[in-house]
């Protein structure tokens, strides 16, 4: 699933590739897909004729900003956008065209069949499910250690299970909870109301420093990522414990190791992390 820095690097191209364009119609080919309105016919009519005027982020959910709408748009396990000339041919498990008035269309691709969109009034979208009820936005500058510590209060959640829940901190996901644990020198077991003050501090940083360098990177491309350009991510190729089980720890030469925490696939090098 595309976590924070792919999401964001969709967005930022996206940015490039449909700001300022207008709708002239679109075409649903998999209802599933639309979650809000409940009505496709519905969904199609209010996106004539709206113009995009910009791609926004909140957490792993896009926000295309039209003019009097939000679609909320969540690309889940393999879901991607990309730009065509409007008679260029279709790709198989292509599930909603959006054709523009200057004869390009914006096209989403799902082979998995996971993704969402949702329609809002502007500014009605963080009222409502699936914004709502969002955690604090590890790469905005609002994002502090005591930003934190608020959001811990008295809960006595394994660090890892802490860090996938979207209601604490959005965005992180399998790949840069343990990435980020690695770099903070902390077991994905312990809990978090056991972590000292300078512990707290390290994580903050590591989150932060482990997010932005992926941003920076592109993202990771380890199954299917691309952006909205087709471009893969390459940070895969800075990746530390994640997906490397049985390999050597760059850091000390002890085995990674790999086990299950909070139903996950999760890496850890016990020498450097030790619970």
């Amino acid at each position: 699933m595309p976590e924070l820095p792919e999401v964001e690097t969709v967005r930022r191209t996206l940015n490039q590739l449909v700001t300022g364009k207008k709708i002239e119609h679109v075409q649903v080919n998999l209802a599933r897909i639309i979650q809000r309105p409940a009505d496709i016919e519905q969904f199609c009519m209010i996106l004539q004729g709206e113009t995009i005027h910009g791609v926004e982020r909140r957490g792993k959910f896009l926000r295309f900003v039209m003019d009097h709408y939000v679609m909320v748009s969540h690309l889940r396990m393999e879901g991607r956008y990309g730009v065509y000339p409007v008679n260029e041919p279709v790709e198989k498990h292509t599930h909603v065209q959006f054709t523009f008035t200057d004869g390009l269309q914006l096209r989403y691709r799902d082979v998995r069949q996971f993704g969402t969109m949702h329609i809002f009034g502007k500014g009605e979208e963080f009222l409502h499910a699936p914004l709502h009820k969002l955690g604090l936005e590890p790469l905005n500058d609002t994002f502090t250690v005591k930003a934190m510590q608020q959001v811990i209060g008295n809960k006595s959640t394994r660090l890892k299970a802490f860090l996938l829940n979207q209601a604490y901190i959005v965005g992180l996901g399998n790949i840069y909870v343990d990435e980020a644990l690695f770099t903070a020198r902390l077991h994905p077991e312990r809990t978090i109301d056991t972590l000292t003050e300078a512990e707290l501090v390290r994580l903050h940083e590591a989150i932060v420093t482990t997010l932005q360098t992926a941003v920076d990177q592109g993202g990771s491309s380890i199954k299917s990522y691309v952006n909205g350009q087709g471009e893969m991510g390459m940070f895969q190729q800075q990746l530390r414990v994640y997906g490397r089980k049985n390999q050597p720890c760059h850091h000390c030469g002890q085995v990674i190791e790999k086990s299950v925490v909070a139903g996950r696939g999760t890496h850890v090098c016990l020498n450097c992390q030790p619970l």
